[in-house]
C-alpha cells in the first residue's frame, strides 16, 4: 500500500487484478483446449482416411472440448472489449455518456449472466437427477457439458462486475476501452 491509498481502494485494485488474472487463466486454458481440438481432428482424420479406422471418440470428445473452451474464454473476451457491439450512436457520445451507456450494457449482460447461470445450475441437476447421457457409443452424462454454462456465465458475471465497478469509477486502465 503506497502513501495516500487507502485500504478499500488497495483492496478493489487486488480484487480487480486477481479477476482479470482468473480470466486470463481460463483463457489460456481455453486456448489449450483449442490446440487439443485440433489435434483430436487430425488425429480422427488420418484414423478414418488412411487407416479406414474411424474412432468412437474423436467427434464426441471435440465438441464436449469445444463447450468447454468457448464458456472459458467469455469472460477473457468480455475483459479484452472484444464482444460484438454496435458502437455507432455511442462513439459520437460525450465521454460521460458513453460511461453511463456502457454500465447499463454491463447490468444487461450480468442478468443475462445471472439467469443462465439459474437456469444451467437447474438443468444440469435435473440430468444428473435423471441419468441423462448423450446418444453416442460413449454415453456422456451431459451434466458435464450443460454444467460448463453456469460456470462460463458465472465467471462472466464476476469480470462484468469488475467492468461495471472500473467504469463507475472512472479507472478503465485495467481494462481496455469498449471504444
Amino acid at each position: 500500500m503506497t502513501a495516500g491509498e487507502s485500504l478499500p481502494a488497495v483492496t478493489n485494485k487486488y480484487m480487480l487484478h486477481y479477476i482479470d488474472r482468473l480470466s486470463g487463466f481460463c483463457a489460456r486454458l481455453s486456448a489449450w483446449l483449442f490446440f487439443v481440438i485440433g489435434g483430436i481432428i487430425v488425429f480422427e482424420v488420418v484414423a478414418r482416411y488412411v487407416f479406414l479406422s474411424p474412432t468412437i471418440w474423436g467427434e464426441e470428445m471435440s465438441r464436449f472440448l469445444q463447450i468447454w473452451a468457448t464458456y472459458l474464454a467469455a469472460a477473457y473476451v468480455l475483459h479484452k472489449r472484444k464482444l460484438i457491439a454496435i458502437d455507432v450512436v455511442v462513439s459520437k457520445t460525450p465521454a460521460a455518456v458513453q460511461a453511463v451507456l456502457e454500465s447499463c450494457a454491463l447490468l444487461v449482460v450480468m442478468i443475462f449472466c445471472l439467469v443462465a447461470c439459474v437456469y444451467g445450475v437447474e438443468i444440469a441437476i435435473d440430468s444428473v437427477r435423471v441419468g441423462r447421457a448423450t446418444s453416442t457409443m460413449l454415453a456422456v452424462p451431459s451434466w458435464m457439458t450443460e454444467i460448463a454454462i453456469p460456470i462460463g456465465f458465472g465467471l462472466m458475471f464476476v469480470q462484468a462486475l469488475a467492468e461495471l465497478f472500473r467504469t463507475a469509477t472512472g479507472n478503465r486502465s485495467g481494462s481496455p476501452s469498449l471504444h
